[in-house]
């Protein structure tokens, strides 16, 4: 059996020892190297050429995300990020998953000989995860993104009356990131469960209505859901829709995690197909694993209408693939024709007069 490589980047000789240690004692995985800073990591990677890259956001003689971009204009690869549990941190990974970052892993900011030897299996889960993804190359400076317009909902009551329901994973924060800044101002309400921890949840959010049209905020236990606004799943709860009256509103839950997930985006699903029935319109997006996969198909048997991600453009075509293969999809598109794809289905349902 062929072993996954990784050379690891960080400016730490306990945290470079200690992952080093970790990934060594999967059966699957090798660590081939080991850098103190990127400098000595391009070189490494130029004469080892490894699957995957651990790389640390803060090192000396080059910041981690400078050499991040540059890394992912010349020569793309899996990275996986390891970066601190602040703000500043969480600001700093959102970056790196917007220049092409496959995932992180989040360092233990007390006690890390222990902490780290916690995070040993999702270390483990996510450079699988990386291994198998499609880093995407980075545009050149200065490369314009193409123009795309979108078909107006032809009726506005037909907001109040639709929601989008979207679930991802593993490259989940910049296609969210592509699907909603392609939204128009009076879209349906929007609810997102994305694999994110709670310590960046709320800059995901915040990240993402600075690039909108429409509003985005982390959401909160107990509210009215709005047209033009999206909401997305806290990090420590999972987020489901519930109906006040005429009204739908949000619930957080802490219940136990589902599909190893909380928020899970079968949790979300499940509850869209119990409260908004036909007036679900699904999207499944890049992402590892099986999660929203049955939540989807319950939405399409409540009569909702579903898409996913198509192969090319997902980072890993796991969760659109399982839920393509239960039968829950009835549309299957890329990246950048979602949101197009969403809107022409609402515009649709306008024109033939389809009312609750």
């Amino acid at each position: 059996m062929k072993k996954i490589t990784v050379i690891v980047v960080d400016d730490s000789a306990l945290i470079r020892k200690l992952l080093t240690e970790i990934i060594n004692s999967q059966p699957d995985m090798l660590v081939i190297g080991a850098a103190p800073d990127p400098l000595i990591a391009r070189e490494m990677i130029r004469s080892l050429n490894p699957d995957v890259l651990t790389l640390d956001v803060e090192m000396p003689k080059m910041d981690g995300l400078d050499f991040l971009e540059r890394l992912m204009r010349l020569r793309p690869m899996p990275v996986v990020m390891v970066s601190s549990l602040t703000e500043r941190g969480s600001d700093a990974t959102l970056r790196a998953l917007e220049l092409g970052a496959i995932d992180y892993v989040s360092k233990p900011k007390i006690d890390i000989t222990h902490g780290i030897q916690e995070y040993a299996a999702e270390i483990a889960h996510k450079i699988r995860t990386a291994a198998v993804s499609k880093p995407r190359a980075r545009p050149m400076a200065g490369q314009a993104k193409t123009e795309r317009s979108l078909p107006i909902v032809a009726n506005r009551s037909l907001s109040t009356e639709k929601l989008i329901i979207v679930g991802a994973s593993t490259g989940g924060t910049e296609a969210i990131k592509e699907f909603l800044i392609d939204m128009p101002p009076d879209c349906p309400g929007i609810l997102i469960a994305q694999h994110m921890p709670e310590a960046f949840t709320k800059s995901f959010a915040a990240r993402l209505d600075s690039l909108c049209r429409i509003s985005v905020k982390e959401a909160e236990d107990a509210e009215r859901i709005l047209p033009g606004h999206a909401y997305v799943a806290p990090g420590h709860s999972h987020l489901l829709l519930r109906r006040s009256g005429a009204n739908y509103m949000t619930q957080l839950s802490s219940a136990e995690l589902v599909n190893r997930h909380r928020p899970s985006v079968d949790v979300l699903f499940r509850s869209a197909a119990e409260f908004a029935g036909k007036n679900a319109i699904g999207v499944i997006l890049t992402g590892m694993g099986k999660d929203g996969a049955l939540g989807m198909l319950a939405m399409k048997q409540a009569g909702a209408y579903n898409f996913a991600q198509d192969e090319a453009t997902c980072v890993v075509f796991g969760m659109p693939k399982e839920a393509i293969a239960a039968g829950a999809t009835d549309e299957i598109l890329p990246l950048s024709a979602l949101a197009q794809g969403v809107m022409r289905r609402l515009h649709l349902l306008g024109a033939r007069g389809i009312r609750v």
